[in-house]
């Protein structure tokens, strides 16, 4: 549990340092693989290509909407999190859309 406790505290690590180079920039369009790049630091916890081998759900497949409306909530602070209200909080609506879009189309 202490091994995946630290795990988890080096991988919010360094989403939180990925997620501050791309996050706080000013809204622009959105580049057509804006979403693969963005998508990427949810690999840290929920898998690569959105396929979760732990705890954590996969992402990939889910539906645009369910990922958007969780992301929201996320960064909004209407969904108790451990973590993802840190990180969701650095994404524009634009990006979540992006996220969200890349991942609906992944496969299960």
């Amino acid at each position: 549990m202490k091994l995946m406790a630290a795990r988890l505290g080096a991988a919010a690590a360094l989403a939180a340092c990925s997620l501050s180079a791309i996050a706080q920039t000013p809204a622009a369009p959105i580049d057509a693989r804006a979403g693969a790049y963005l998508s990427a630091n949810c690999a840290n916890c929920h898998g690569t290509q959105g396929k979760s081998v732990g705890a954590m759900p996969s992402l990939a497949g889910q539906s645009k909407a369910t990922i958007v409306e969780a992301m929201r909530a996320f960064r909004d602070g209407k969904r108790p999190a451990t973590i993802m209200h840190q990180l969701s909080r650095g994404y524009s609506d634009a990006q979540i859309d992006a996220i969200a879009d890349h991942l609906s189309k992944l496969p299960r």
